[in-house]
């Protein structure tokens, strides 16, 4: 497993979002979803490992849909990645929630690599898997996949 260097300890207070797009035309915030565990899945419609993880995903959101714990894909897509074209980027994330059939909460980061969320997470490779605990404090910065059996494994010790 990869060690990040991080400021991020386990027990800190989450970076936050505000009023991130949702597929569905309303917004969401990070404090919106305060009460319940988040698993914030960051990737991006060209990504192949993060589209190889949307079965496991979706698996994994149906198992656990009546527990204590909010499932988030938030997508980076940019207008670099997308023929620079913002508006572009957007069309090719609905399609995609679309076409696979996505679930959970699906957000669109507003600046994508530079979004205040993923630059103060340091991300700068993708997917990336965040586990965020009911108080918004940090549960790990770099959760297991959705297809790692370490996942349930996490979410079983926490009792979700």
């Amino acid at each position: 497993a990869i060690t990040l260097k991080t400021d991020l300890p386990k027990g800190s207070p989450s970076p936050s979002f505000a009023n991130y797009e949702n597929v569905d035309g309303t917004t969401t915030s990070l404090d919106d979803l305060k009460g319940k565990y988040i698993y914030v899945d960051v990737w991006a419609t060209w990504c192949g490992p993060c589209k190889a993880e949307i079965p496991a995903l979706k698996n994994l959101e149906k198992e656990y849909h009546d527990r204590n714990i909010q499932f988030v894909s938030m997508s980076i897509d940019d207008d670099r990645t997308h023929s620079g074209s913002w508006d572009k980027a957007r069309e090719d994330w609905k399609a995609m929630i679309r076409e696979k059939e996505l679930s959970g909460i699906q957000l669109f980061a507003p600046e994508g690599w530079k979004s205040d969320f993923v630059t103060a997470y340091k991300i700068q490779g993708i997917p990336r898997f965040i586990l965020i605990d009911p108080n918004g404090n940090i549960v790990t910065p770099d959760a297991p996949r959705p297809s790692s059996a370490k996942l349930k494994e996490l979410f079983d010790s926490l009792k979700i």
